[in-house]
C-alpha cells in the first residue's frame, strides 16, 4: 500500500498544502511546532478515523477558519489505479466522507480502505502503562483489516454505556434496572464474546511474531511470550469458543449486579483486557529493563504490519513520528533495516543522513522538497 499524496486545506497550522510521497522512505524534516506531526495526523486520520493526539474534529480546523479538507490519494497491491479518501469537517455540521468521490455515511465503512502503522514516543510505554493502552493497541490493528471487529466494537461500547447508566441510577429506579439489565447483559456477553475471540486470536499470533523480532534485535536467547488477559479469566482454548465466551460474560453479569451497583459500573466485559507479556515468565511490565520494555514496544509495532499484511496481501504505510530520536543507535538501526520493504514516512528534527530517501523540509505549515 502506497499512499502518493496528501492535500489538506485549513487544517491545523496548514493554510494549504499538497504534499506527494514515493515508494520508499520519506523523510519530513523541520524545527518543532512546524507542522511535521500534523501531516502524519492528516494521514493517519484516514486509517483510524481520528486524531491519533485525541483532538476533537473541531479542533484540527485552522484557527480563525470554519471548515478543514483532509485527501489522500492511495494505491494498494490490488487495484494499481488511484484511490481517493476525502474528509470535510465543518464547524457545528456532521462530517463529511468521499471515497473515489462517493458520499460515505459511516465512519466505519472507510476504516480498513487505507492502512497504516503508527509508532510515535509515546508508544515506547506500551509495555509500561496500564491496560488502556494496550487494548488500544488492540482495537487499533485489528480494526484495520477486520471491519466486523470494528462495528462489534462501537455496538458494545454503545451498550455498555446504556448499561452503565441504568446501574449508577439503580438506587432511585430499582424498578427499570431489574427489568431491563438482562437484556442488555445480554447483548454485551455476545459483543464481549466476539470480540474476546478476535483479540485472542490475535495476541497469540502477534506473540509469535514479537518473540522473533525481539530475539533479532536483542541477541538474547531470552524467551518473551504474550497473553491475552480477558476479565472473564477463562483459557486460551475457552477464548476460541465464542458461545463459550458469551455463557461465562452472561454469568459474571448476571450474578453479580448488586456488586457492580456498589461500584456503579459495569465490572466485566472486554473493557477491562489486557495482555501480559513475559519475559522468561516475569512480568515485563513489572522487572522488564527500560531497554527491555523498549524493544518489546518497538518489536509490538513491527509485528503489527507483519500481521496487517500477511491478513490483507498489503503492507501498511509506517508512519514514524519523531521516534528516531527517542531510540538509541542500536534499536534505530534495527528499526531502519527491518522497514525497507514498505512505504515509510518519516519526521524529525535531526539533518540525518537517510540514504536515498525522499526530504520534505517544513517550515510554517509549508512544505518544499
Amino acid at each position: 500500500m502506497i499512499c502518493n499524496y496528501i492535500k489538506l486545506k485549513n487544517y491545523r497550522n496548514i493554510e494549504e498544502a499538497e504534499v506527494f510521497f514515493e515508494n520508499g522512505v520519506n523523510v519530513l524534516i523541520g524545527d518543532n511546532a512546524q507542522g511535521k506531526t500534523n501531516l502524519l495526523e492528516g494521514i493517519y486520520t484516514f486509517a483510524l478515523g481520528k486524531s491519533f493526539r485525541g483532538a476533537k474534529e473541531a479542533d484540527v480546523i485552522k484557527f480563525g477558519e470554519n471548515e478543514s479538507l483532509s485527501m489522500i490519494g492511495f494505491t494498494t497491491n490490488s487495484r494499481s489505479d488511484i484511490q481517493t479518501l476525502k474528509i470535510r469537517l465543518r464547524k457545528g455540521s456532521r462530517r463529511q466522507i468521499e471515497m473515489n468521490g462517493v458520499r460515505l455515511e459511516r465512519l466505519s465503512e472507510m476504516i480498513g480502505s487505507f492502512r497504516a502503522v503508527l509508532f510515535c514516543p509515546e508508544h515506547l510505554s506500551l509495555i509500561k502503562e496500564g491496560p488502556s493502552m494496550r487494548r488500544n493497541y488492540l482495537d487499533v490493528a485489528i480494526s484495520q483489516f477486520r471491519p466486523v471487529y470494528l462495528r462489534s466494537l462501537q455496538r458494545y461500547h454503545a451498550i455498555l454505556e446504556q448499561r452503565n447508566k441504568l446501574i449508577k441510577n439503580a438506587e432511585d429506579d430499582r424498578v427499570t434496572l431489574d427489568a431491563t439489565i438482562g437484556l442488555w447483559s445480554e447483548q454485551l456477553a455476545h459483543e464481549a464474546a466476539v470480540i474476546a475471540n478476535f483479540r485472542s486470536k490475535y495476541v497469540k499470533k502477534v506473540g509469535e511474531e514479537v518473540a522473533k523480532y525481539f530475539e533479532k534485535m536483542t541477541g538474547m536467547s531470552e524467551k518473551v511470550e504474550m497473553q491475552y488477559i480477558g476479565s472473564s479469566k477463562q483459557t486460551e482454548e475457552e477464548y476460541g469458543d465464542i458461545k463459550a465466551i458469551e455463557n461465562r460474560y452472561l454469568q459474571l453479569l448476571t450474578e453479580n449486579i448488586d456488586r457492580e451497583i456498589g461500584a456503579s459500573s459495569t465490572l466485566w466485559g472486554i473493557h477491562k483486557d489486557d495482555i501480559e507479556i513475559l519475559i522468561n515468565g516475569k512480568s515485563a511490565r513489572m522487572f522488564g529493563s527500560q531497554g527491555q520494555q523498549r524493544s518489546l514496544a518497538l518489536a509490538m509495532k513491527l509485528a503489527e504490519g507483519d500481521i496487517c499484511f500477511s491478513e490483507t496481501g498489503d503492507r501498511p504505510v509506517l508512519l514514524l513520528d519523531d521516534v528516531l530520536s527517542e531510540l538509541d543507535e542500536k534499536r534505530r538501526k534495527f528499526l531502519l533495516s527491518n522497514v525497507r520493504d514498505r512505504q515509510v514516512i518519516i519526521t524529525t528534527c535531526e539533518k540525518t543522513d537517510f540514504g536515498e530517501a525522499k526530504r520534505i523540509n517544513v517550515e510554517g505549515g509549508k512544505y518544499s522538497v
